[in-house]
C-alpha cells in the first residue's frame, strides 16, 4: 500500500471508530467499513470517501431520531441498528465492486454507477427510516392492502418522498464535488433503487410468524422459539434484498448510459 491509501484506510478506521462509538456499527462492521472505504478511495480519492462519509453519518444520524417511535418496529426486523458486516456489504458492497472495477479497468462511466449505487442505498436507508415515523399505516406494494409498520415490501408516501429526497442528497452532494452530475439522474436512479427494494421485498423475501405471540417478522426465533416460515424464499433475508435492489438499479441505469 503506498502513502495515500494508508490514508484513506486511516479515514475509514476513524469513521468505523465513531461508528462503534455512537453504536451504528457492530465489531464485524466497522472491520468491513474499513475495507469498504479504502477501496473506494483508492478508485474515488477523497471525494468518493467523502460521499461514502455523507451516507454513513446521514443514515445514523436518521436511525437515532424517533427511537421511542421505532422501538416497536424491532421486533419485526431481523437485526438491530447497529450494522454488522454483512449488513455494510449488502449497502456498500455494490459501490466497492464498481470501485474495483474503476481501479483495474479505468472508464468515465464507473463515478457514474458509484455514485448511484450510494443513492439507492442512501434512498432506502431514508426511506427506512423517515417513512418509520408516518402515523399513517403503510400499504402493501403488491396489492395496496394496508398492514402493520414494518411490514417488508410495504410503503407509505412520507417514505416514498424521503426515499426520493435520500437520493437526491446524495446528487447534490457529488454534483458538489464533480463536474456535469446531475442531481435530477442520481435522484430518480437512486429512488429507483430503493422502488426495486420494496417490490423484492414484498415479492421474495422470507417472513416467519412466532408461534406464541402471532407476530409476523423477519426473525427466525422470537418469544425464545423458533418461527415458522410463511411467505418467501428463506434464503432471501433483508441484506440479500439490498443487495440486489442496489445491484438493480444501476444495472437499469447502465443499460440506458449504454443504449
Amino acid at each position: 500500500m503506498n502513502e495515500n491509501e494508508w490514508l484513506y484506510a486511516f479515514a475509514s478506521a476513524m469513521v468505523a471508530i465513531g461508528g462503534l462509538f455512537v453504536r451504528s456499527l457492530s465489531i464485524s462492521g466497522a472491520m468491513a467499513t474499513v475495507l469498504v472505504g479504502t477501496i473506494v478511495g483508492k478508485a474515488f480519492s477523497w471525494k468518493g470517501m467523502i460521499l461514502l462519509g455523507v451516507f454513513f453519518i446521514s443514515s445514523s444520524v436518521w436511525s437515532k431520531i424517533g427511537k421511542k417511535r421505532k422501538k416497536k418496529l424491532t421486533e419485526k426486523v431481523e437485526k438491530g441498528e447497529r450494522r454488522d458486516y454483512i449488513q455494510v456489504f449488502a449497502n456498500g458492497g455494490v459501490a466497492a465492486l464498481i470501485s474495483l472495477l474503476a481501479i483495474f479497468h479505468p472508464s468515465s462511466l464507473w463515478l457514474d454507477l458509484f455514485i448511484i449505487s450510494i443513492a439507492a442505498a442512501n434512498a432506502d436507508t431514508w426511506a427506512s427510516e423517515i417513512g418509520g415515523l408516518s402515523r399513517q399505516a403503510p400499504r402493501l406494494l403488491t396489492n395496496f392492502k394496508k398492514v402493520e409498520a414494518g411490514t417488508s415490501g410495504a410503503v407509505t408516501l412520507l417514505g416514498t418522498i424521503a426515499a426520493f429526497l435520500g437520493a437526491a442528497f446524495i446528487g447534490a452532494a457529488s454534483a458538489i464535488q464533480w463536474k456535469d452530475i446531475s442531481v435530477i439522474t442520481i435522484a430518480f436512479f437512486g429512488w429507483l433503487g430503493s422502488f426495486f427494494d420494496t417490490l423484492f421485498g414484498a415479492v421474495w423475501q422470507a417472513v416467519y410468524r412466532c408461534p406464541v405471540c402471532g407476530l409476523e417478522t423477519e426473525r427466525k426465533e422470537h418469544c425464545g422459539q423458533q418461527t415458522m416460515h410463511i411467505k418467501g424464499c428463506r434464503f432471501v433475508n433483508n441484506d440479500v434484498v439490498n443487495a440486489l435492489s442496489i445491484a438493480c438499479s444501476t444495472i437499469v441505469y447502465l443499460f440506458f448510459a449504454i443504449d
